[in-house]
Formats: structure tokens, sequence, C-alpha cells
């Protein structure tokens, strides 16, 4: 299980580094070709919205309370409180990440805004 934790947390990071962000080609290799997001603004992002010229921030984020758990064979959930330190927004995350054959893809993305650093039970 433990296994399962890095890979992913180092999966989710991949997607927030800024260098990722600034590329619509490393989005494009992260991304599955079925990806969709609801974003914190209540908007809806789609994988062919990468096909070219969306930027994404620079921002520094940073995880927390991260976990991975297995949704069956090819599909992981990964749910985390995700902080903005350069916008100071806080939001809960959830992502599901498919097996392909040319590796893990995100598949399903979302951000809800909260508060703060609050316990989920």
């Amino acid at each position: 299980m433990e296994s399962l934790h890095k890979q992913f947390l180092d999966l989710e990071n991949s997607h927030l580094a800024p260098v990722a962000r600034n590329s619509n080609q490393d989005m494009a290799h992260i991304l599955d070709d079925e990806f969709f997001e609801f974003g914190i603004s209540g908007g809806i992002c789609q994988r062919s919205d990468f096909n070219g010229g969306y930027a994404l921030g620079e921002d520094d984020y940073r995880i927390s309370r991260f976990e991975a758990k297995s949704l069956g064979p090819g599909s992981v959930l990964t749910i985390y409180t995700l902080e903005n330190r350069t916008t100071g927004v806080w939001t809960h995350r959830s992502s599901i990440w498919k097996k392909r054959r040319d590796g893990w893809k995100l598949f399903f993305h979302q951000g809800t805004k909260t508060d703060g650093f609050k316990k989920w039970e």
C-alpha cells in the first residue's frame, strides 16, 4: 500500500509542477484522452483544452492529507487537501487515475474550495 501512496503522490505532484503547467505537451502526456475536470470556479475543463494555448498558473502548491485508494484493476482514486501558497486558497481535491498502455493517466479531477486545513471525518 505504501508504494501505491508514493506512486500516486508523485503523479499528483507532476501535474501541479510549474514546468508541466506551462507546457500543453507535458499536460497532454499526463492527461487521459477522456480527461475532464470540475474546477473550483465551477468551470469544466476537458482534455481538448490542452491542444494549444491553455495557460495554467505557476502557483506554488503543497499537498497534505494525501490518500490513494484502489478502485479495482487499473483505477485509483486520490484525495487530498491542496494549499496554494501563492494565493492562499485551500481546496479539497480528488482525482481518478486510469492505467493505460502508456502508463497512468489522469482521467478525472475535481477541486472544491474550503476555508483552510479542515479535517474530514
